[in-house]
């Protein structure tokens, strides 16, 4: 992890493909990667294999579990609970000055708020940190169908978080 970044990005937790590879979105489909360069959060496109060079970005990257599953629907209660816990010790000791959690759910889930609303920037800090939400970049996120639908969010990012420095 990069010391003070500009941009936490938060996950649910390791997919399969994930796990496997040992690096975050990992997985040719997955455009999360892509998205990341299109909205210019990072200068050079990125693969799943190059993630640690986030940092150079000012940004860092975690999960809110550490267990992969094949789909976040398989997390216990208590896992996302330990998950809050040790995600908001993380976030005050990195000072991030944005938490971006990529996944609508996952942002619900981590302030036990009802399923409502959309992405974009929260109300919520977290150890000063200011909340944004993109979409859940999979291709099976029916919400936000497309490359296109996505990259709005991840360019609203980008802007939140030039705002935020």
């Amino acid at each position: 992890m990069v010391h003070r970044p500009k941009l936490l990005l938060v996950g649910i937790n390791p997919g399969l493909k994930s796990s496997a590879e040992g690096h975050h979105f990992a997985g040719n489909g997955n455009p999360f990667w892509r998205l990341l360069h299109a909205a210019r959060l990072v200068r050079a496109p990125l693969t799943y294999h190059e993630d640690r060079k986030l940092a150079v970005e000012g940004i860092a990257l975690t999960n809110l579990c550490p267990r992969p599953t094949r789909s976040a629907a398989e997390l216990v209660p208590a896992e996302i609970a330990a998950g809050r816990r040790t995600l908001a010790r993380k976030i005050a000791r990195l000072e991030p000055r944005v938490v971006c959690f990529v996944g609508l759910s996952l942002y619900q889930d981590y302030f036990r708020l009802p399923k409502s609303g959309g992405p974009g920037a929260k109300p919520e800090t977290v150890a000063g940190a200011r909340v944004f939400v993109v979409p859940n970049p999979s291709g099976l996120n029916a919400s936000f169908p497309g490359f296109a639908s996505k990259l709005v969010w991840f360019e609203a990012l980008r802007e939140f978080v030039e705002a935020a420095q």
